[in-house]
């Protein structure tokens, strides 16, 4: 039941925000903190709890779920509300709602939230409980409902609180998200009705549908449904042009929430779904979306550095580190699927304090060019502190979240690419320059203006200080998350790796030499 009410706390505190807009601050900080101390009740006492070996192989056997619910919803067509949470997606939602949490306070100090602030905060509270519903969906037309659903709010968020080019930036990222959506649509109900013919059972379980025998060739075009849907959310090379115009135009709390937990829906849904229900046709797929993982990082990072444009700018950085959760989920080994794990977490915290600063910026200076800005560590030494650490985990220093994600995606992918792992290392590289760069223009060099009491609010020291802390936890004690995910990482090695097929059909050689195996 504490999965139901998780739901239900957001999605009525986004009405009564929406009714009692005066009071909608409050409200939505209200929801989100119960939704956060509930959820962190459940993630700690799973952390204690001793860890159990992992039985099977999780083909329809060996889960064991923390919280489960399951009710009735559409019965003639097999679709049920099923909730269920494990360690890796209690630990995405925990992430959420601290995320969604910090979105709130930051709406504190906004002006541009100050329109219409009950509906905003009904958009941001419903935005969030889709993401929540998401990780927690094991009925695929439910997990398809709360895909969809995210949409809706976050068009709403870019269309009337973003920037000039909101309606153009919004109506791309609708049309994006939704056409490839449909075409995931058209996976699951193909993949429901193969099942139900195999079995007499037609149903949207995804334990039932695990067991669904197919062939090569069907399983291929249903891996490429989900994989479109994904590649598009997440975003990957060359499945981004919407990311720039979305990101520069959202409102801050918006392009926090995209950026730092939307997008690892895409990662989740990966790891969750795409690889399990798919594992031969994933191995197949493999090489090339190494391909365009190396890709995104490299291009990415070049797209990043020629960027006039702060928001701009930490939107290809982020373009570019998708590049490397996509290099290690089809890496197929547990040290990168860690690693990856780690850099879902790492990242979002990263850079929603990237995005929180260029919003502070842009509030002050009402603009975000950086041609305009220097020298500003003189008047904002507290913004440029926090800037600094998150400069600093973006290009991957010792000792932040970020690090210790990239270092275990290499690892993992060097065990068995490792040409692809060197030219993607070449990424953290270029990364230390973009990343320096917004230190530099932003912070020091020449000042153009005068900025008085233009430092950190206290309301905004707490946000960032709580984003400071999480990527410093994380640095330092990584093994927190990697037992909290370690039985997921198991069982999805197990379904990947246990799959017989024949060697030619899943390495490319090239000149005598393996470029994929």
């Amino acid at each position: 039941m504490i999965l139901v009410w998780l739901l239900l706390i957001l999605l009525i505190g986004g009405v009564v925000a929406w009714i009692f807009s005066g009071l909608s601050r409050w409200v939505a900080t209200l929801a989100v903190l119960l939704d956060l101390v509930l959820a962190l009740q459940l993630w700690l006492s799973h952390l204690s709890m001793p860890m159990q070996p992992v039985q099977g192989t999780a083909m329809g056997a060996g889960f064991t779920w923390i919280a489960e619910a399951q009710y009735r919803w559409i019965p003639l067509l097999g679709a049920s509300i099923h909730l269920a949470v494990d360690g890796f997606s209690l630990l995405m939602i925990v992430l959420t709602l601290f995320i969604g949490l910090l979105c709130v306070w930051m709406s504190w100090n906004d002006p541009v939230s100050r329109e219409k602030t009950g509906f905003y905060h009904f958009h941001l509270l419903w935005l969030i409980a889709g993401m929540v519903g998401v990780f927690m969906a094991m009925d695929l037309l439910l997990f398809y409902f709360f895909w969809e659903l995210m949409l809706i709010p976050m068009f709403f968020l870019i269309s009337i609180w973003g920037g000039s080019q909101r309606k153009k930036a919004s109506l791309k990222f609708f049309l994006f998200t939704q056409f490839s959506g449909l075409f995931m649509l058209i996976a699951i109900l193909a993949l429901y009705i193969l099942h139900g013919r195999q079995t007499g059972l037609y149903s949207f379980d995804y334990t039932e549908l695990l067991g669904t025998t197919l062939s090569r060739e069907v399983a291929g075009w249903l891996l490429a449904g989900f994989l479109l849907a994904f590649l598009v959310k997440l975003p990957a090379f060359p499945f981004h042009s919407w990311l720039p115009d979305t990101y520069t135009q959202s409102p801050t709390g918006g392009v926090a929430l995209l950026a730092g937990v939307m997008s690892k829906t895409a990662a989740y849904g990966m790891l969750r779904f795409a690889l399990p229900l798919f594992p031969e046709a994933a191995r197949m797929f493999a090489p090339a979306m190494i391909i365009l993982g190396v890709a995104g990082i490299l291009y990415g990072a070049k797209l990043a550095y020629a960027q006039a444009d702060l928001k701009r700018l930490i939107a290809f950085s982020s373009f570019s580190h998708m590049g490397f959760i996509l290099l290690g989920i089809f890496s197929m080994q547990e040290l990168a699927y860690q690693g990856v794990i780690i850099e879902m977490v790492a990242h979002a915290i990263s850079i929603t304090g990237l995005f929180f600063v260029a919003g502070m910026l842009q509030v002050r200076l009402q603009h975000t060019q950086l041609d305009a800005m220097g020298g500003f560590w003189e008047y904002m030494p507290r913004m440029g502190g926090v800037a600094m650490v998150f400069v600093m985990a973006s290009l991957g220093l010792p000792g932040l979240g970020n690090f210790v994600a990239e270092f275990l995606i290499l690892a993992g992918a060097f065990q068995v690419h490792v040409v692809w792992t060197v030219l993607a290392s070449l990424g953290l590289i270029a990364s230390m320059i973009y990343s320096l760069v917004i230190l530099q223009r932003v912070f020091h060099g020449k000042s153009r203006q005068t900025l008085a009491h233009a430092d950190l609010k206290p309301l905004e020291g707490l946000v960032m200080a709580c984003l400071v802390a999480a990527i410093v936890w994380i640095g330092f004690f990584p093994q927190r998350i990697v037992r909290s995910v370690q039985p997921v990482v198991q069982q999805l090695k197990q379904m990947v790796v246990k799959q017989n097929i024949p060697a030619a059909d899943h390495e490319w050689v090239w000149n005598d030499q393996t470029l994929f195996k």
